[in-house]
């Protein structure tokens, strides 16, 4: 089997290499007995002279030499007697010919900043809780998806200097994820990186658990607790690039042996940019994220940064990266392939085609990808002054245009709330009333569009304080009812949405969706309707501080419709400007409709209509 997952790990193909590589603890027979301890093994193809180092052999080079076990580069020793948290690196004379201590890339632990040693670590017999949520699990195509994205070390902040574990942050994290009406909570890179100011995206353990929160087992029951709460759980993985630091990827053996040699070798971010064309990489990487699925069972990998893997520094300009390109195919295929109820997301700003797509149709193979564009255009409108709104009336019509085209996200990202572009409530325009009456409107907009939802942290808050990765989320907020309603209007529009199947079933099916009032630029007034299987929603946007309190409304089909939903409502700290009862269609309609409804339209009002049977 070794010799088998060795050949496929060199050809590009291998999605397990994590069984064979690293540090694992196991129990072999010498002669008639049976002795425990760890077997090691590193692929590291122009080192020589290497040995293991750690606190078990007071990190004397001369103790636990490795043999080389196959001429492409393995190299592999067992150790007695070893125990769980005990700090390693691998020794050996490089290509240069000098020395080198480095930490193994294949470690399920490592040590915590400043400290730079991985760290042994049993990972199996977990005991897990959630066959009932794996047996139901799918990729979400039919089925409501709302989620949670978020920082672990900044929600809740750090207790008396220390960050809280896993399993500390579930007690809270569950109960609230939970009361606000989330499908699944995404949290950002928890693989091993040592500058808090990368947030995980520059990594150096790509199988290391982020010990700042614990070990891999706490991790597993951070995962389980979601599951059995009915939540689930995506992981945001970085595979574009990895942190310059020495004691890990950079140069291991002395050559380029995971990044480029040349041009492309330092990325973006300072960091320097796996060479996705090498196989031994690609096998890296895939392994990576089939280890997190695999062992933590994680519903679904955000891949980040994708447009750095079509293009080169994700400039359209240099052309395809070919090899990148065929990594993401073998990638998602295999994913499927070994994991076909998880879902994999591209996090892409780029408009290379068919990213969504099969692999069987030349597609990328991605089950979802991030509309970066519907929330450019999106925030640009909704921060516009409402005198000028008309000039850039297409920035909310156009997504529609082109949504159909792949399976697209909607997401309101860490990316938007940070380095100086302010808060979500600070990007709009007008007096602090004005401001939440249009952040209400934006919300129900983004529950109303068709495409899968996210929200980072602390949008539920209102904040206006843009998210800092070393505090703790304004928690303070909540005992303020204007900021505590926003909350409370995420968590109805969530229930609504899990509820009505015509805002989540068949979505990606354009026969679902109608717009009803589609120009009507000088009033900055929207409306569409979705439906599905007899069921009829409308949505009703009013961009404007205007009031209207008769205001006509294109219809499709008569009858009568209940508002289920306005934004405008007290609880929501509204001025109570809504629809009360069942409003009905009448004929001579507008815009080419057959009926009209007649509805009132609250300043920046947003309203859901359901029709009754």
């Amino acid at each position: 089997m070794a010799y088998g997952l060795l050949y496929d790990y060199l050809m590009g193909q291998c999605h397990n290499a994590y069984e064979y590589f690293g540090a694992h603890f196991v129990t072999i027979k010498k002669g008639r007995k049976k002795v425990d301890g760890v077997i090691f093994r590193l692929y590291a193809p122009m080192a020589s002279d290497v040995s293991v180092i750690g606190e078990f052999n007071n990190w004397d080079v001369t103790k636990n030499k490795m043999d080389k076990v196959d001429e492409c580069g393995v190299f592999e020793t067992f150790i007695e007697n070893l125990t769980n948290y005990q700090s390693y690196k691998f020794h050996f004379k490089n290509a240069k010919g000098q020395y080198v201590d480095k930490a193994d890339p294949f470690a399920f632990f490592s040590e915590y900043r400043p400290g730079t040693c991985s760290r042994l670590f049993d990972i199996r017999n977990f005991a897990w809780h959630d066959d009932d949520w794996l047996n139901k699990r799918n990729r979400n195509f039919d089925s409501p998806m709302s989620i949670y994205e978020m920082h672990l070390g900044s929600w809740k902040g750090q207790v008396d200097g220390r960050y809280l574990s896993y399993e500390e942050i579930a007690d809270y994290l569950v109960p609230y994820v939970k009361g606000l009406g989330f499908t699944h909570i995404e949290i950002m890179p928890i693989t091993q990186y040592p500058f808090d100011g990368s947030w995980g995206y520059q990594a150096t353990g790509f199988y290391s658990v982020d010990s700042r929160y614990g070990n891999p087992m706490q991790l597993m029951s951070f995962v389980d607790r979601m599951h059995q709460a009915g939540i689930g759980v995506i992981l945001d993985f970085a595979p574009v690039h990895f942190a310059n630091d020495n004691f890990a990827l950079s140069q291991y053996d002395g050559t380029c042996l995971y990044e480029y040699d040349g041009e492309w070798r330092i990325s973006p971010w300072g960091s320097l940019m796996f060479d996705l064309g090498k196989d031994p990489v690609r096998s890296f990487l895939i392994s990576a994220m089939d280890y997190f699925v695999n062992y933590f069972h994680f519903d679904g990998i955000r891949v980040d940064a994708v447009s750095n893997i079509i293009f080169h520094n994700g400039d359209k300009s240099n052309g395809p990266n070919e090899g990148a390109i065929e990594f993401v195919k073998r990638l998602n295929g295999k994913m499927h392939i070994n994991h076909n109820n998880v879902m994999m997301i591209a996090e892409d700003s780029s408009d290379y085609g068919g990213v969504t797509k099969g692999l069987e149709y030349g597609g990328l193979g991605f089950d979802y990808k991030w509309d970066l564009g519907w929330m450019n255009d999106t925030l640009k409108y909704y921060s516009l002054d409402p005198i000028y709104k008309k000039y850039d009336h297409n920035k909310l019509t156009f997504s529609m245009a082109y949504f159909y085209s792949e399976n697209f996200l909607l997401p309101f990202s860490h990316d938007e709330v940070v380095h100086g572009k302010g808060t979500l409530i600070n990007k709009l325009w007008g007096s602090y009333d004005d401001k939440f009456a249009i952040l209400r409107n934006l919300y129900t907009y983004q529950f109303a569009h068709p495409g899968k939802k996210l929200n980072f942290m602390g949008n539920e808050l209102a904040s206006f304080d843009e998210w800092n990765e070393n505090k703790s989320l304004p928690w303070n907020l909540k005992s303020f009812p204007i900021h505590d309603s926003i909350s409370r209007l995420i968590r109805n529009l969530n229930l609504i949405y899990r509820h009505e199947k015509a805002m989540y079933m068949e979505e990606y099916n354009p026969s679902h969706f109608t717009w009803l009032m589609v120009d009507n630029s000088d009033q900055s007034i929207f409306a569409f309707q979705r439906s599905y299987a007899g069921e009829t929603l409308v949505f009703v946007f009013n961009m404007t501080p205007n009031y209207y309190e008769y205001y006509d409304i294109p219809m499709l089909v008569e009858g009568e419709f209940e508002e289920i939903f306005n934004s405008d409502k007290d609880v929501y700290a509204g001025r109570n400007n809504y629809n009360g009862l069942p409003l009905k269609t009448y004929p001579y309609g507008m815009e080419n409709k057959p009926y009209h409804m007649t509805v009132k339209l609250a300043s920046f009002g947003a309203c859901i209509f359901k029709k009754i049977k």
